[in-house]
């Protein structure tokens, strides 16, 4: 019966430079890389990790197709079912290729197919860009990578300490367009505004029409600066102005966004390389930022992802806890959820009815058949959760024992 848990409650391995996307009520995980014995093993192309929000599973599925290289740093974003892999970074270097699969498969296959039939020019190769989903349409900024010498141009930092013959290192911050109705690349014309400094290990989010950019890293800076472009008009805001307290300087967190105007912003990797556990909401409306107070200070995450649930949670899966500059060994494969509003009346009776199953299991048969289905998938949620948290305990305690 133990093994037989222990696989039930699996869970997607440890990882940081992952994609993951939500589509529906399941999260869903790729790619990325772990350290084993001080070396860097990306994690295998052809796996697909699946996390069911209602039942708390994870289960993992074989992919097919033609499989994109094991990578860190690509960018993941989801349209109409799809999860697109853009960019990232492998044993040869960076990429430039775009990547899809259905997630809505009917057949239970999932199957990769690389995008080849284009029209227009990809991004030059880069990896930790990030990207905005408007219209139909992938939007990507920035990023780490290289170009030629002839293609240095004012939307490039030179890395000095990287260059090699005719090919050149460095930081992005040109916006590129994939519309995934006509499979068109393009650059638009950038009507007006200060675009922000190139930058890799920023994030994005799109709030109605504007595209926002937090933070990030050029050369040895890190950045707090938020600036935000209209996706209609193709017009940059410039930094903007904001008025009280703000997140100090980081690269490697997310920016989630939350209702019609608020901003999530979690973790990261400070100016002082110290991995980052805080929380902050950004009103639109009062443009301002708000710290939240009541998150543990003992889970830093950095090179994670974060994804928004369908009652408004924050999702974070994997990244580090440590500075993956210095101690590349501190991975991490659990889902921090932090709820951002209220949860609705049936979800709360769910799940008291799934914490107390015990007490309540007489009266569990009694339930009308659809809203069973609902708690039996609730009673297992907090099965699951309950057997991490003894696998996780134990897990501590062995190591304290290990360490006396």
């Amino acid at each position: 019966m133990a093994a037989d848990s222990a696989e039930q409650f699996c869970v997607a391995e440890e990882r940081s430079g992952h994609c993951a996307v939500v589509d529906g009520n399941f999260l869903y995980v790729w790619g990325g890389y772990v350290s084993i014995e001080e070396n860097e093993v990306y994690l295998p192309n052809d796996e697909l990790w699946i996390y069911e929000m209602d039942s708390g599973l994870w289960t993992m599925h074989l992919m097919e197709g033609e499989l994109p290289t094991s990578m860190s740093g690509s960018c993941g974003a989801s349209i109409n079912g799809k999860l697109y892999i853009f960019g990232g970074f492998d044993d040869k270097g960076y990429s430039n290729r775009l990547y899809y699969v259905n997630l809505r498969t009917k057949n239970g296959t999932y199957r990769w197919k690389k995008i080849t039939n284009f029209k227009g020019q990809p991004p030059t190769p880069r990896d930790k860009l990030s990207c905005w989903v408007y219209k139909d349409r992938l939007i990507y900024f920035g990023g780490y990578g290289c170009r030629k010498h002839n293609e240095l141009s004012d939307c490039f930092d030179v890395h000095d300490a990287f260059w090699e013959g005719q090919i050149f290192w460095g930081w992005h911050n040109d916006v590129h367009v994939f519309d995934t109705t006509t499979q068109t690349w393009s650059q638009p014309a950038i009507r007006g505004g200060d675009p922000p400094q190139p930058r890799a290990a920023h994030t994005c989010a799109v709030l109605g029409n504007k595209g926002y950019i937090f933070g990030g890293r050029v050369l040895q800076t890190r950045m707090n600066d938020l600036h935000c472009l209209n996706l209609d008009t193709w017009t940059w805001s410039g930094r903007i102005n904001i008025s009280g307290e703000k997140p100090k300087d980081r690269s490697w967190h997310t920016l989630t966004p939350i209702g019609d105007d608020r901003l999530f912003l979690f973790g990261g990797l400070s100016s002082d390389n110290v991995p980052l556990s805080d929380g902050w909401i950004h009103s639109i409306t009062t443009n301002g930022w708000k710290q939240l107070t009541h998150l543990p200070k003992s889970r830093p995450r950095l090179w994670h992802t974060a994804c928004l649930g369908k009652e408004g949670e924050v999702m974070v899966f994997g990244g580090s806890k440590d500075d993956l500059h210095f101690m590349d060994t501190g991975h991490c494969s659990d889902l921090l959820i932090f709820q951002t509003q209220p949860y609705s009346l049936l979800r709360s009776c769910l799940d008291c009815i799934g914490k107390n199953a015990t007490l309540l299991k007489s009266q569990i048969p009694c339930l009308p058949s659809k809203l069973l289905q609902q708690v039996l998938k609730k009673i297992t949620f907090w099965a699951a959760v309950t057997h991490r948290r003894e696998k996780k305990a134990q897990t501590e305690r062995q190591s304290q024992l290990n360490s006396t």
